[in-house]
């Protein structure tokens, strides 16, 4: 199977379920004119996080790493009209994309854009003693997904749903002996989550637009 048919298959679902407006696509669009990386999730990726969230019926969604906010409108678009998305975002360029992105597609109003490094935001959060969050979205640098587990864990509750992107890295994922820091540091994360006595979890394998790699999909049970 080639990943030009993985491709013609993410389009196929694309087209009989497009977004609801042509805001994402516009998103991506001023991303890319902004000079941001083109690692955002895919149309279908984002959906899925979407109605993840929304079946899960949450209201406050913690998102590590915003980049130029498409997987945040997904996610907010997914909440009541009292709940809130926290996302973290290292580069202050990319939180000016994000912000303008999200303002256009409406849900401005319901996203906190954080600017800093995320270890350190999320550690203010704890120091603020936030309420917990329902769903939270990791999705930044692959060497820091072991910190933002540990930290995860302590903004959140029994029910908790916590979805990390790029876990699978090409398969790279099964080479123990792998020099590369990020595939080591997935291979951290997902060992302590398969070890917390707080969490269950599993990882989904994903084809498509952007290649194989996969999702850790974790619920944090006590």
């Amino acid at each position: 199977m080639s990943e030009q048919r993985w491709s013609e298959v993410d389009g196929y679902i694309d087209a009989l379920f497009p977004p609801p407006d042509d805001a994402l696509s516009e998103a991506l669009a001023r991303s890319d004119a902004g000079g941001l990386p083109p690692i955002s999730v895919s149309f279908a990726q984002g959906k899925f996080l979407g109605l993840l969230a929304k079946m899960h019926g949450s209201r406050r969604i913690l998102e590590i790493g915003t980049l130029g906010g498409f997987s945040t409108i997904w996610l907010a678009r997914s909440l009541p009209r009292d709940g809130v998305v926290i996302t973290l975002e290292l580069e202050s360029k990319h939180a000016v994309v994000a912000r303008a992105n999200l303002d256009h597609a409406g849900v401005g109003d319901l996203v906190d854009v954080r600017v800093g490094p995320a270890v350190e935001s999320l550690r203010e959060l704890i120091a603020q003693g936030v309420e917990p969050f329902d769903f939270i979205f990791i999705d930044a640098d692959k060497e820091s997904y072991p910190q933002y587990l540990e930290l995860s864990l302590r903004l959140a509750r029994a029910g908790t749903v916590i979805v990390a992107d790029n876990v699978v890295r090409n398969g790279e994922v099964v080479e123990a002996s792998s020099e590369d820091g990020r595939v080591s540091a997935v291979r951290e994360f997902l060992e302590r989550a398969a070890a917390s006595d707080q969490l269950e979890g599993s990882v989904v394998q994903t084809v498509g637009t952007k290649g194989y790699d996969g999702f850790a999909l974790l619920v944090v049970s006590g």
